[in-house]
């Protein structure tokens, strides 16, 4: 199966960004080749970006704390496991606590590092970071593997909280979802959303299709259309019925 997220809101939105850079960022940083080095250091900048919006930090925290009040709601549910119940919770206090003692602007010491901005303020230039525009960045690119590992954790270390809040938001909001089957007449298929609220919906199908979900949404109505691709050529709508599984998530 592959899964299609698709974001209802910009929040949302934003937060998925985020984990899409971390993932990668993951990756790359795992290496031990500069040039992969180079490209971690390009998604801090990516993360950087991102992650410094002014609301950011402020909405991960409420989202936390709204979250945190409605776990407690389930304490003697006998459906629910206390245990399971009470590591959330303490997951959820663990980050807003992390998040809430990060002092100032999300990405502070980046802006304060002249060094590193120098190198971001040439990475908006094609080919601006050849070794005659930056030497001294050349000179990093050729420490160790293991010193540059090391420079790069620092600088990443002040969007660690962050990632922690946006880990535990995403896994509550796909956690909350309920899945349907549902079929695309002749590739097409439309829901109205009267009455429904979602922040993200996911598409999942089998690998045999072989279409993607182009998906719009808004208060009245979810749209899909599974499109074809051949080659080099512009998409074009499917011609046959699709079997996927939709899902709703809300927080």
């Amino acid at each position: 199966m592959i899964s299609y997220e698709y974001p209802l809101s910009e929040r949302i939105r934003t937060l998925l960004r985020l984990e899409d850079l971390y993932e990668r960022l993951d990756y790359f940083l795992g290496k031990s080749d500069a040039l992969e080095h180079h490209v971690s250091l390009l998604l801090i900048f990516e993360i950087y970006e991102v992650a410094s919006r002014a609301d950011l930090k402020s909405d991960l925290l409420q989202e936390l704390e709204r979250q945190k009040q409605s776990l407690e709601a389930l304490r003697g549910n006998p459906e629910i496991s206390e245990q399971a119940l009470e590591n959330v919770i303490q997951q959820i206090d663990q980050s807003a606590s992390r998040l809430y003692q990060a002092s100032g602007k999300i990405g502070q010491e980046l802006r304060e590092n002249e060094w590193l901005m120098s190198i971001k303020q040439r990475t908006n230039i094609p080919g601006g970071i050849c070794e005659f525009d930056l030497p001294s960045y050349h000179y990093w690119l050729h420490l160790k593997p293991e010193q540059q590992r090391q420079d790069l954790e620092q600088w990443l270390a002040p969007f660690l909280p962050v990632r922690d809040a946006v880990d535990i938001v995403l896994r509550l909001l796909r956690a909350s979802g309920k899945t349907s089957v549902q079929v695309a007449q002749q590739g097409t298929y439309q829901q109205m959303m009267t009455g429904r609220i979602a922040q993200m919906v996911r598409v999942r199908l089998a690998r045999t299709y072989q279409c993607v979900p182009e998906i719009s949404a808004n208060k009245y109505a979810l749209n899909i259309r599974f499109m074809t691709q051949e080659g080099m050529q512009r998409p074009k709508a499917a011609e046959t019925d699709v079997e996927f599984e939709l899902t709703f998530c809300n927080l």
